[in-house]
């Protein structure tokens, strides 16, 4: 098995993380009372159950590293998440960042910051 590292993310309802996350091609992979993971093709995101979590107030973030980029952020813009720049969810574009790749970011619904890099050549 090849070395892994997958971010553990919270979750306030499970049925919401699997509709918002279903929507742009994400499937449970494994669900109990407190851990689901979702799949998408080789991505995994592991999310833990943290019914008092504040949206607002989150902190949790983590990488989401793709070949096609615009892609998954077609898929996401799809399933209805609105680009804008404030409010939970929301998408902000792919642009070329400083350190050289592109990249934009999608919160959800739990205030979890994902920032979608596309991966290098």
């Amino acid at each position: 098995m090849t070395d892994l590292a997958v971010p553990n993310l919270p979750s306030r309802d499970f049925d919401t993380t699997v509709a918002f996350y279903g929507g742009f091609g994400f499937a449970p992979s494994y669900r109990d009372d407190s851990w689901l993971i979702l799949s998408r093709g080789s991505l995994q995101l592991e999310f833990f159950l943290f019914p008092d979590l504040v949206p607002d107030e989150s902190s949790f973030m983590c990488s989401v590293r793709v070949d096609d980029l615009d892609g998954l952020y077609q898929q996401i813009r799809d399933a209805g998440v609105a680009e804008k720049a404030v409010g939970i969810p929301r998408l902000r574009p792919v642009l070329m960042q400083p350190w050289g790749q592109r990249a934009g970011f999608l919160v959800d619904p739990e205030g979890t910051q994902l920032h979608l890099i596309e991966n290098a050549a």
